[in-house]
C-alpha cells in the first residue's frame, strides 16, 4: 500500500524529470540523503502507473519477496519501485537484462541513499541503460519566497521544514544526526565510529564556508591527511558536504585549487553549531558563511551540480560561485548587507573570467542593477530572475 503524502508540499520539477526520464530510460535511479523525500516522491510517482510494484529493501517482507530475484521481477509490468537499492547490490546485474528486453514490459524506477558502492554499481552495471536524478532537499521555488527566513533557518529536510514549530524541527534534526552517524553510515560499509564521525562532522560546520585544507583537520583529529580526506568524501558522499570545486585556467596568477567546504543543508549546519535561535544566528560568526550556502544552494538546485565552481586567487580576488550555461560564464556573490556595492574584487572577476553577468544576492527585499553587468537581488526576487538568466543563457 502507497501511504498518503498529502502533507508534503508538491515537488513538480522533480517530478517532471523522473517523468521525463522514466519515458526515455529502463532504468531511473533517484539518489539523495535519507529523510529527504525521495520515497515520498516515488509513490506519487508510481500512482500514475497502473498496478505500480513496490519493494522497499528494509522491510523484511519485500526483501524476502527478493530473495529469487528473477522469479519476482521477471514477470512484472509497468513500474517497478525499488527502494534502498543499495541494500542488494546484487541486483544490478539482473536489472541489466530486465532492461535489455524488447518489447520492454517495465521501467524501473531505483531509489537509494548515495553511496560510492551504489553510484558505482548502477553506473557500471547499467551504463547506457540508466538515467540518474539527484533529489535535494526543498528549495524556495517549491516553499516560496516568501518563506525564506524558515527555510534558511530549518533547511530543506521536508520533517524539518514542515515541524509546527522550531522546537520540533531542531529536535528532529538532533536525531537526524544521530541517524545518519550510527545507522545509515554503517548501512552503506562505513567502518568508523560514530563519535569519529560525528567529530569531524563538527569541524567542518565550523570551517564552514573556508577552503579545505587536510593538514588542519589531520592535526585536530591526530590522524593522517588522507584519513581526513577520506571522512570528507564518505559524507559528501551521503549528500551531507558540499566540496564546491576550484575553476582555475591560465591567467597568469596564482589560483586556488582546493575545495571549499559546506554542509549542505542550513538545518543540520545550525544544528552541529549548536545555535539556538535564529536571533542568536543573527550574531554569530558562521552568519554569513551560513547565508552564503543557503543562497548558493538555491543556485545550485537551478544550475545542476556539475555547472558549479568557485574562483580565488592567492591574491585575494575571489568569486563566490561560478556558472557556465552554453559557454557562458555567469558570477554570484553571496552578501549578508543591505545595500553591498561593486567591489575591486567583483572588478577582477569579472574580466579574468568574462563574465557576462554577476548578482549579488542578499536577505534584502530590494533588487537594483550596480552596473550594466551587474545587479542586486534581493532573495525574495531569485528564483525567477535565476530561471529567466539560466534560460537566456541556455538559447544562446
Amino acid at each position: 500500500m502507497f501511504k498518503d503524502a498529502s502533507n508534503m508540499l508538491e515537488r513538480p520539477v522533480y517530478a517532471d524529470l523522473i517523468r521525463r526520464r522514466l519515458k526515455a530510460n529502463p532504468v531511473v535511479s533517484l539518489l539523495g540523503p535519507r529523510q529527504v523525500g525521495k520515497t515520498t516522491l516515488a509513490r506519487m510517482i508510481a500512482r500514475e502507473f497502473p498496478s505500480p510494484h513496490f519493494f522497499d529493501l528494509e522491510n523484511p517482507v519485500d526483501a524476502n519477496r527478493l530473495r529469487e530475484p528473477m522469479t519476482a521481477l521477471d514477470p512484472l509490468e509497468g513500474l517497478v519501485v525499488i527502494d534502498e537499492v543499495q541494500r542488494h547490490p546484487e541486483l544490478f546485474a539482473l536489472l541489466r537484462v530486465l532492461a535489455d528486453r524488447r518489447p520492454l514490459p517495465a521501467r524501473f524506477l531505483l531509489l537509494g541513499s548515495a553511496s560510492p558502492s551504489l553510484v558505482r554499481g548502477v553506473s557500471e552495471t547499467l551504463a547506457g541503460r540508466v538515467a540518474f536524478v539527484d533529489l535535494h532537499g526543498f528549495d524556495l521555488g517549491e516553499v516560496g519566497a516568501t518563506n525564506w527566513r524558515k527555510l534558511w533557518w530549518r533547511g530543506g529536510y521536508p520533517p524539518a521544514f514542515l515541524a509546527p514549530d522550531d522546537a520540533v524541527a531542531r529536535d528532529w534534526l538532533e536525531s537526524l544526526i544521530r541517524t545518519l552517524l550510527e545507522r545509515e553510515a554503517p548501512q552503506l560499509g562505513i567502518a568508523i565510529p560514530a563519535a569519529t564521525l560525528r567529530r569531524f562532522w563538527n569541524m567542518v560546520a565550523h570551517f564552514h564556508g573556508q577552503t579545505w585544507n587536510a593538514a588542519d583537520f589531520a592535526r585536530s583529529l591526530g590522524s593522517a591527511e588522507s584519513t581526513a580526506r577520506r571522512y570528507l568524501d564518505l559524507l559528501t558522499s551521503m549528500f551531507l558536504i558540499r566540496q564546491l570545486p576550484p575553476w582555475f585556467e591560465n591567467l597568469g596568477k596564482r589560483q586556488v585549487k582546493a575545495p571549499k567546504i559546506y554542509v549542505r543543508d542550513g538545518g543540520l549546519l545550525h544544528a552541529l553549531l549548536g545555535v539556538a535561535t535564529p536571533v542568536v544566528l543573527e550574531g554569530h560568526p558562521k552568519l554569513g558563511a551560513s547565508w552564503e550556502s543557503f543562497a548558493l544552494e538555491q543556485v545550485i538546485t537551478r544550475a545542476g551540480d556539475r555547472n558549479v565552481w568557485y574562483w580565488a586567487t592567492h591574491a585575494g580576488a575571489e568569486l563566490d560561485l561560478l556558472v557556465q550555461v552554453n559557454g557562458r560564464r555567469l558570477g554570484f556573490e553571496f552578501k549578508h548587507a543591505d545595500a553591498p556595492s561593486l567591489t575591486k574584487s567583483m572588478h577582477i572577476a569579472r574580466q579574468d573570467l568574462k563574465l557576462e553577468r554577476l548578482l549579488v544576492v542578499t536577505p534584502g527585499q530590494q533588487s537594483y542593477p550596480l552596473a550594466d553587468w551587474a545587479e542586486v537581488t534581493g532573495i525574495r526576487d531569485l528564483m525567477p530572475r535565476l530561471d529567466r538568466l539560466l534560460a537566456a543563457s541556455a538559447s544562446g
